[in-house]
């Protein structure tokens, strides 16, 4: 079993930048790939950036390339996503989830275990 723990949303003006952390425990953490999802009101869960177990493979939707960060530290058992330009449409829950496959899929359904969201709202 893995605990996940998401922080660091908020209210942002557009333009503005967030980092968002996500503490793990439980297991292994280097074991597992890592990935970003968020869900706006009214539309799916929609995968936003995925980490290899050693951080070396990163992948991110084409709307945040460029803007979004995500890293690791295995150290430290966190996975971090770092948000720069923000804008109104980045508005929605984040979660962080963890694949014990390793793969870092697209898809939500390839994640073992997910955490609790925290809410990223971005103002005009």
């Amino acid at each position: 079993q893995v605990q996940l723990v998401e922080s660091g949303g908020g209210l942002v003006q557009a333009g503005g930048s967030l980092r968002l952390s996500c503490s793990a425990s439980g297991r292994t953490f280097s074991n597992y790939a890592m990935g970003w999802f968020r869900q706006a009101p009214g539309k799916a869960r929609e995968f936003v950036a995925g980490i290899s177990r050693t951080g070396v493979a990163l992948y991110y939707i084409d709307s945040v390339k460029g803007r979004y960060t995500i890293s690791r530290d295995n150290a430290k058992n966190t996975v971090y996503l770092q948000m720069n330009s923000l804008n109104p449409e980045d508005t929605a829950v984040y979660y962080c989830a963890a694949d014990i496959s390793g793969r870092a899929s697209r898809l939500s359904r390839g994640y073992d275990y997910w955490g609790q969201g925290t809410q990223v709202t971005v103002s005009s």
